[in-house]
Parts: C-alpha cells; structure tokens; sequence
C-alpha cells in the first residue's frame, strides 16, 4: 500500500506534462497574439496612410427644380487624380439626381462648385466620397 500524498523527488523526472503543455500554450498565444496585432497595424496604415483623396460637401445650394449646385474641396497629393461622387435627395430621401465629377488639377486642393440635374425637386445633397485613380 502506498502513502497517500507522496510527491516524486523534485528535479528527477523533469517537468511535468502540465507544465509542457502550459510553456507551448504560451507560445502559441503569443505567436497569434503578436500576428494579429502587426495585421491590426498593416491595416489601419494602408486606411489612413493609404488615402491620398478626401473630401468635403462645403454647401449646397438648391438653385432650381431641377438643379442643385454643390460647393466641393478636395484635398488630395500633388499630382493624384480621380473623382468624386455626388447625390441629390428629395424630401422623402429618394435619390433624384447623382454625378461624378473628375479632378485632374497638380495642386493639392481642388475648390469646385458641380451642378448636379435633378429628376424632380431635390432637399439636400451629399457627398457619397472621393476616389484617387
């Protein structure tokens, strides 16, 4: 019969099974930890870093029934060239006129008013976004 709550000689089997197990968890996990944090990053560069084209509806005017002219600034890298999407919306939000427009200018900000023709009286208008070729 053996003594219950006889402990092995410490240092003479070497580490336990646990122990093994819980050294290569902590392995793994941080190997996939570390990796998910550099795809994090690459990611988040490439959004911000990686934009060389915005945007902004500055006003609007609603010059007629079938007319809305919009105030647009582009702020873009010398040289980049692309285009901009915008829509008018009635009052019930349906889209009622649409239009891109292409900026090609070398300077950095592009300062621009684009009539958009409207299908019927439009309320509003937005700028859905800007895209660099």
């Amino acid at each position: 019969m053996g003594v219950a709550g006889e402990k092995l000689p410490e240092d003479r089997y070497g580490r336990s099974a646990d122990e093994r197990t819980d050294r290569g968890l902590k392995i793994v996990g941080s190997v996939l930890g570390v990796g998910l944090l550099a795809l994090l990053g690459w990611f988040g560069y490439h959004h911000v870093g990686g934009q060389s084209v915005s945007g902004e509806l500055i006003k609007f005017d609603l010059a007629a029934a079938d007319r809305v002219d919009v105030h647009l600034e582009v702020r873009k890298q010398d040289g980049a060239r692309g285009y901009c999407t915008v829509r008018a919306l009635a009052v019930d939000g349906a889209e009622v006129g649409r239009k891109e427009f292409r900026f090609d200018e070398p300077s950095n900000r592009v300062d621009r008013i684009v009539s958009v023709r409207t299908t019927e009286r439009a309320t509003s208008a937005e700028l859905l976004g800007c895209t660099a070729d």
